[in-house]
């Protein structure tokens, strides 16, 4: 798809009469690189508006707790606003996510300047007024299926974290002071204030468009 989706309603699926490869699905991000776009297994491209100037704060904000302690930690590598290839062959973008350091470095360097045919070991998810809650929610299911050890689901509407893990349910936690980290990013620990700061500053945030 040599093309770009500027003149079209977002958001929106698309099927391609061919499956894209992960090269063919690369240039065309790159040719529509503020959009937000993904790929299921099914071979569905997911495209969509990138993330308002508040939701984008508050993902710098929670990113540059997670580099800060990462730095200190030394383990692992933080990647914000990245794709990955997972093992059901979907591709899909993650606000922010850490990879321990061995398997970062076991990508090639093309691998790298692509989307990493890796599952990150931990993901944080900001849902942001454009987002649908439910295809979020499958999103953070497939980010545990496909390998990761962690993700969090920050809804800053209703100030919870929703922790997803291997085998349990989610957790849910209201209006947390921090969120702790557990088994590979033992030790981290997010406090939500910094997070919540640009809605308390500025008020309340608009009601998310679900249709």
């Amino acid at each position: 798809m040599n093309f770009t989706l500027k003149e079209l309603p977002l958001p929106l699926r698309i099927l391609p009469a061919k499956p894209m490869t992960d090269k063919q699905l690369l240039h065309f991000s790159e040719l529509n690189e503020m959009l937000w776009i993904e790929r299921d297994s099914s071979g569905w491209i997911h495209v969509k508006m990138m993330a308002g100037t508040r939701t984008a704060l508050m993902s710098t904000k929670a990113c540059s707790a997670l580099a800060r302690w990462a730095e200190q930690d030394g383990r692992g590598e933080v990647l914000s606003n990245a794709g990955f290839v997972l093992p059901d062959g979907s591709m899909l973008g993650a606000r922010m996510a850490w990879m321990l350091n061995e398997r970062w470095q076991s990508l090639t360097e093309s691998e790298r300047a692509g989307f990493a045919p890796r599952c990150p070991d931990f993901v944080i998810e900001i849902l942001a007024p454009s987002d649908n809650r439910e295809e979020l929610e499958v999103k953070m299911n497939l980010w545990i299926a496909n390998g990761a050890e962690l993700a969090w689901l920050i809804d800053p509407q209703r100030k919870t974290v929703e922790i997803y893990r291997p085998g349990d349910s989610p957790e849910v936690l209201h209006e947390p002071s921090s969120v702790q980290g557990t088994g590979p990013v033992a030790g981290f620990e997010l406090v939500m204030a910094r997070v919540w700061e640009e809605l308390n500053c500025c008020g309340e945030i608009t009601q998310r468009n679900v249709d």
